[in-house]
């Protein structure tokens, strides 16, 4: 038990990523619940939070969920970025503390004053931050260096939500939850637009192949990744709809472009490698969708849940689950169970799309049907992924 805790904290991808899975599903769970209680004729009113039940969703979805997942992968690639030393147990654990304490604040905030829950709830991200530029600085360059701009923005997202709830005022909740999940894509643009290539041309080149690798085209790349900080930086900005919806267009016509030169379909029979080619998909159609609805067509929260569902939980997913087998010494190979969770998510983001603009007449039933796949999804990576995130690293 002693020696399960002691690696449980001893590395940042087991505790957080587990913490990523089992927030993902308890969380779709209460939503799902909620949901089938109103798609039924019920009605709950009385809930722990001080929010309406989709504000809470929205909030937790992208500060809690996605924010688990940026702190296990910052705190596993960091250091081998850099060489630096890996963060200690006692580190793990304070960083763990404050994420949960933020969760369970924002759960109970009905009952604590705002101003508490934004001090608790906003205390993990620059904590993550500090640790983060503690090791970036053993080997500062600029690329890596970046990621502390972008973990920045997300902060500012929430500040502007919780700045709303306290009544500080501000550009307002909804605008820091859209800013915040865009954040989150962000950081998806840079790093999935650097390992999706990286980890394909890897498999191309282990396979014998040394033509036709996926490219990395500057330009786009470029384009690329700087669109993709606009976005989220004009929403907080309160730019106008449609000046926003040319800026997610151009964003989402750049990461297409990327992607068209990654092979995407020689990953076709390799689901440890389309899990990011599709995630990537998605985030390249959400900002497509995204700026055509802040254009006047089309549904604003459809594109918004094809980059949170889509892009955000697909690339989660699949980066977790390489980085776990990976960094406990076991095959590079998709269990089977994994890639069924791959493709749950997948079809959680189309049911939540068709719900919300092909097919609004069944909106809940959509919404349950794409809650579910969720759930699957992150139920399916906790269960398939335990072994390996509580066992011993196979290689020792």
């Amino acid at each position: 038990m002693r020696a399960t805790l002691g690696r449980l904290f001893g590395d940042g991808f087991r505790l957080f990523f587990l913490a990523a899975g089992v927030f993902g599903m308890l969380s779709a769970l209460y939503w799902e619940g909620w949901l089938g209680v109103h798609a039924f004729g019920g009605m709950v009113t009385a809930h722990a939070f001080a929010h309406p039940p989709s504000v809470w969703h929205a909030h937790e979805m992208v500060f809690g969920y996605a924010g688990a997942a940026l702190g296990g992968f910052f705190l596993t690639a960091v250091p081998s970025w850099t060489g630096a030393r890996a963060a200690r147990h006692d580190f793990i654990g304070l960083a763990a503390t404050l994420w949960l304490a933020g969760r369970i604040a924002v759960w109970m905030s009905a009952s604590i004053p705002a101003f508490a829950v934004a001090a608790i709830d906003l205390a993990f991200l620059p904590v993550l931050a500090a640790k983060i530029l503690t090791q970036l600085l053993r080997r500062p360059k600029p690329q890596n260096m970046m990621f502390l701009a972008l973990l920045t923005l997300l902060w500012l997202s929430n500040l502007a939500v919780h700045a709303d709830w306290t009544g500080l005022g501000g550009p307002g909740a909804e605008t820091g939850l859209r800013a915040g999940l865009l954040s989150v894509c962000a950081i998806i643009a840079v790093l999935g637009g650097r390992i999706t290539p990286a980890f394909t041309r890897n498999a191309m080149n282990r396979a014998g192949l040394v033509s036709r690798l996926p490219e990395s085209r500057r330009p786009f790349d470029g384009a690329g990744v700087a669109l993709a900080i606009l976005v989220p930086l004009a929403v907080l900005a309160g730019f106008a709809d449609h000046w926003a919806g040319v800026l997610a267009l151009l964003c989402g016509a750049a990461q297409l472009a990327r992607l068209s030169g990654w092979r995407s379909a020689w990953t076709l029979g390799k689901p440890i490698l389309w899990s990011m080619h599709v995630a990537f998909a998605m985030l390249a159609i959400g900002y497509v969708l995204l700026g055509i609805a802040w254009l006047g067509f089309g549904s604003e929260i459809a594109a918004l849940h094809i980059l949170g569902i889509g892009a955000v939980g697909g690339m989660t997913l699949a980066v977790m689950s390489r980085a776990i087998l990976g960094h406990t010494g076991r095959p590079l190979v998709a269990p089977a169970p994994i890639v069924v969770a791959y493709g749950c998510m997948a079809l959680a983001a189309i049911a939540r799309w068709i719900g919300s603009s092909a097919a609004i007449e069944h909106y809940f039933a959509a919404m349950l049907v794409s809650g579910a796949f969720w759930i699957a999804a992150m139920t399916i990576f906790v269960l398939a992924m335990l072994p390996a995130i509580l066992g011993p690293k196979l290689s020792d």
